[in-house]
């Protein structure tokens, strides 16, 4: 079993591509994890797919067969050749997939180094395959150990202190070319996720005045209450009047198409800038020239600004990503030792009691003798098992113990795995700890 995961971000893809990649509706999340689950081999697959990113994370025993399913997926959502697809991707195997895994969970793998989105993108992605029997153990154990990784990263470097999200970067953004300071202006926000709740932090900390459009007006209403001060909401219908109204504006809606249009669009006397931040994106081609659509892809400078102030905490973030990398697997190995010594065991105890059996049933012991022949059988198999269960288990966080294992589980005959409790499933998800 190995991990692979392929990846398409803000590294190898624009926007442009990334958005007929994005996952917006689950039935789509749904339908392309169940045809990459539908290859025998294939064990288990997370879809993350965010404005930045889509990917595949999965378990399987035949990675090969495993990309080719990926890429066959996302080409029939997509309409991207398959030819595209391979070129573009980043495809990470094994312990080059959990590096990743884990570095994505830190947020070093993000446009914007440190921000703290990504987090709960990662805990609903999870959610929704492992609630929806797309992944479970295999997986859960990875994403367990990625917001380990995660929480020691946060407490151990100054990364996300006073974090810039790609929200935060619009908000900066937006003050630049307001003149450096957005008191008394509004600012439109359309969408009631996660991104809209913080533009709206960000434009109230900046004294900036918020209307909040969303489709649920229960919603928009939730992230007024909770940001406070200075917002309204409303209908979604009467977005068309606003937009002609105010110079700013913000969108990040989850809809899988544009929800602002050039038609939509009337002269006014003043610039305005609007802010997409959705993938698909929410603004259509804007022909007047008094309106500036800024795409996540046009916030690079925020971003590289911010990039190079945190080179330094993200080359520690690194030690520990790649410090958890090795925790992992040596966890791994010695968490598969201790099912193959039970096996092993068992196999010798049944041959043992067996044979114990045929000597009663045979004459060449007597029935009240069995006790004590098993004991003393019993007593041989332990001590003759007892140097290579101390061998395997003191190899087991050594880079040849997989090889030894599998010979091991070849020779007996054995397929044992780990088997994971409840105790491993990914508390750090299921119990909503990530924010």
């Amino acid at each position: 079993m190995q991990y692979v995961v392929v990846s398409y971000s803000h590294k190898n893809t624009d926007i442009v591509v990334r958005e007929k990649l994005a996952f917006p509706e689950e039935e789509e999340k749904r339908k392309a994890l169940e045809a990459v689950l539908a290859l025998k081999g294939v064990n288990e697959a997370i879809l993350l797919s965010t404005c930045n990113r889509v990917e595949f994370i999965v378990s399987t025993s035949n990675p090969s067969a495993a990309l080719d399913a990926i890429f066959m997926a996302l080409h029939h959502h997509s309409a991207l050749s398959v030819e595209e697809l391979e070129g573009r991707a980043d495809v990470y195997e094994d312990e080059g997939a959990v590096h990743h895994i884990f570095a994505v969970a830190s947020s070093l793998d993000s446009l914007v180094v440190g921000e703290t989105q990504i987090a709960g993108q990662l805990k609903e992605a999870f959610r929704f395959a492992y609630e929806n029997g797309f992944c479970s153990q295999k997986l859960a154990r990875v994403i367990h150990f990625a917001f380990k990784c995660a929480a020691e990263v946060r407490n151990s470097t100054d990364i996300s202190k006073s974090p810039v999200s790609v929200a935060g970067a619009a908000v900066s953004q937006a003050k630049e070319v307001m003149g450096g300071n957005l008191g008394g202006f509004t600012g439109l926000v359309v969408g009631a996720g996660e991104m809209s709740r913080i533009v709206a932090q960000h434009l109230v900390a900046s004294g900036c005045n918020v209307i909040i459009f969303n489709r649920s007006m229960e919603r928009a209403r939730a992230i007024a209450d909770e940001v406070g001060e200075r917002i309204d909401v409303e209908p979604f219908h009467a977005l068309p009047e606003y937009i002609n109204r105010y110079r700013l504006l913000f969108t990040a809606t989850g809809a899988p198409h544009a929800v602002i249009t050039d038609e939509m669009v009337q002269p006014a006397t003043f610039e305005r800038h609007w802010f997409d931040l959705a993938v698909p994106r929410d603004i259509d081609i804007i022909s007047d020239k008094s309106v500036h659509v800024y795409a996540v892809d046009d916030l690079q400078a925020i971003v590289d600004t911010n990039l190079s102030m945190r080179q330094e905490q993200a080359r520690k973030a690194y030690e520990i990503v790649g410090r958890y990398t090795i925790d992992f697997f040596k966890w791994l190995q010695s968490m598969m030792i201790d099912p193959l010594i039970k096996e092993i065991r068992l196999k010798a105890k049944e041959a043992a009691m067996a044979e114990v059996e045929r000597a009663v049933k045979k004459g060449f012991i007597t029935p009240d003798s069995k006790e004590n022949v098993e004991r003393l059988v019993h007593n041989a198999f332990k001590k003759f098992l007892h140097a290579p269960t101390v061998k395997l288990r003191a190899v087991a966080d050594q880079p040849r113990a997989d090889t030894i294992i599998e010979a091991i589980k070849y020779i007996f005959e054995t397929e044992a795995d780990i088997r994971m409790g409840d105790k491993y499933k990914c508390e750090f998800i299921m119990k909503d700890d990530i924010k």
